[in-house]
């Protein structure tokens, strides 16, 4: 049954169907929601925050218009003005981005200084994207880790197409330069050869 389908049926009466349409993104809206949590020290509340919006989504079910948006689309812009208020709400506006469930992992023929130095670079490079505005942050986490299309994240952010390339174009382009000196260190590169 399409997402379609189900919201037609919920509509209907037929609200136990929720729980499947809850089924089918609530990993990927905990994700969203706990990246964006994670600078901000406020992971903890993210299992909360998750069932906030799909509460909410519930409520609103019936307000929710096909032609204007698709569910996930609009599901992911609840989710985000969720956590943007809950945000305000602690005085924090630091959004940010980790990459749950990918570590680094080392395997048993790997030198542990390389591990150090991948962890310390993984490291850095979720800094460079906390350190990124809001929208440019988002715009990212939506794009690179939700693989979500230029339309969907325009349509979560409220932005047009083009702006979200602009965006998305302005984030690559400062953590970038923010990690530029430090992946073009003599150390990194010593370390690097090594493995070759």
């Amino acid at each position: 049954m399409t997402d379609s389908q189900l919201i037609r049926e919920i509509k209907d009466g037929n609200v136990q169907l929720y729980d499947e349409l809850m089924r089918r993104y609530e990993r990927k809206i905990l994700a969203f929601i706990y990246h964006m949590l994670k600078s901000a020290q406020m992971e903890s509340f993210a299992e909360d925050l998750c069932n906030e919006t799909f509460y909410k989504a519930y409520r609103s079910l019936n307000s929710f218009r096909e032609v204007e948006a698709t569910f996930s689309t609009w599901l992911y812009t609840i989710a985000r003005n969720t956590v943007l208020s809950e945000l305000r709400k602690n005085k924090n506006n630091k959004v940010s981005l980790e990459q749950s469930g990918h570590e680094p992992h080392a395997g048993s023929d790997v030198m542990p200084e390389l591990t150090v130095l991948r962890n310390e670079k993984v490291t850095m490079v979720r800094e460079a994207i906390n350190n990124l505005p809001e929208k440019q942050r988002s715009a990212l986490i939506l794009r690179e880790y939700d693989q979500l299309d230029y339309q969907e994240i325009a349509n979560i952010l409220g932005q047009t197409v083009s702006s979200v390339k602009s965006l998305l174009f302005r984030a690559r382009a400062s953590v970038k330069l923010q990690l530029e000196p430090y992946f073009l260190d003599p150390i990194f590169e010593e370390y690097e050869g090594m493995k070759r």
